[in-house]
């Protein structure tokens, strides 16, 4: 028999049967779930018929995380201290506008800020490892001492997050799902830095030419799985991971919905799940909106449908708008 895959049909309404489980501990239940084979081969299943594996996978609250609760959704900011991302390069260039733009998020309600100093756009050239720890670093320090928040680094470098730990970052963002830099997971497992792993098909440079996937939702599960497993062997606590299918690095438009409407099979590796979808290219084709800057509304509408299916940290460029709209989200689904 084919490896069994469960994916837990997510429901929000106030009105909750006494068979319902909690998803993941927050604020999505479900009492059904949906069984996949990579042969195509679906069905339905009550949730009390879970292996008892998955039911503890699927149900259990997970802990802090950087002092982060994920008791309801927490909003990441991105800060791209870069001349050249796909969406704001430039605009957070200069250290000046860089540490303004961390105070502006958080006063917006951003939980954690994300600092990156290499372009992960389509295309992308490496950005030498000096270069860019003389892009964060100093951001970081000055956003520790300005603000009390969780600081993730976003990169794919040791040395790079050797230097950003050192100025005051608290979790290392690594878009190559620690498979770059064979130095930077250990790293991560010595000082005890929690992590998050994303799923990328082939590096920003080539990774949009011609992606190709047997079931994206189901590979990519399996890589996020394989690499949870090789971070724990490392030692990092699973309870220290979160985990990211990588919307839009390496998938086509088409692969980007597919992952969407699958989003809560990745609750069943146990970990937080990140989604980082805000103003990526399918949002602007679907939407209508070309320029990425003009994306919000598409973006927001994204992360509401991550919230809906439990995702419990939202990485987004513009928070006061997400916010506003998780408020009322949360308000209107009880």
């Amino acid at each position: 028999m084919s490896q069994l895959y469960f994916r837990p049909i997510p429901r929000f309404d106030h009105a909750r049967p006494a068979t319902a489980l909690p998803l993941a501990g927050g604020w999505i239940w479900f009492d059904t779930v949906e069984e996949m084979q990579r042969n195509g081969a679906t069905r339905l299943i009550p949730a009390a018929d879970l292996p008892a594996d998955m039911h503890q996978c699927l149900t259990a609250p997970r802990p802090p995380i950087a002092t982060l609760s994920f008791d309801a959704p927490r909003l990441m900011g991105i800060l791209n201290v870069t001349p050249d991302s796909f969406s704001d390069g430039g605009e957070h260039h200069a250290f000046a506008d860089a540490v303004a733009h961390a105070q502006a998020m958080v006063a917006e309600g951003a939980h954690m800020v994300d600092v990156g100093g290499e372009s992960t756009r389509p295309g992308a050239a490496k950005v030498p490892i000096e270069e860019e720890i003389a892009r964060t670093a100093p951001v970081i320090t000055a956003i520790r001492a300005a603000l009390d928040v969780p600081i993730s680094i976003d990169t794919r470098k040791a040395a790079v997050a050797r230097a950003a730990h050192a100025a005051g970052a608290n979790l290392v963002n690594d878009v190559a799902g620690f498979t770059f830099d064979p130095e930077l997971a250990p790293f991560c497992a010595s000082t005890g830095l929690p992590v998050c792993v994303m799923h990328a098909q082939g590096d920003p440079e080539t990774m949009q030419k011609d992606p190709r996937y047997d079931h994206v939702a189901l590979d990519i599960y399996d890589f996020l799985a394989a690499r949870v497993d090789a971070l724990v062997a490392l030692g990092i606590p699973r309870s220290q991971i979160i985990v990211d299918p990588g919307i839009g690095f390496g998938k086509t438009r088409a692969h980007n919905l597919t992952l969407m409407q699958n989003l809560s099979l990745f609750h069943g590796l146990g970990c937080p799940l990140l989604l980082g979808a805000s103003r990526k290219r399918f949002i602007g084709d679907i939407g209508g909106t070309p320029d990425a800057g003009a994306r919000v509304s598409g973006s927001v509408a994204v992360a509401l449908a991550g919230v809906a299916q439990g995702a419990q940290i939202l990485r987004v460029h513009d928070v006061d708008a997400t916010r506003a709209a998780l408020a009322l989200w949360r308000a209107v689904t009880g």
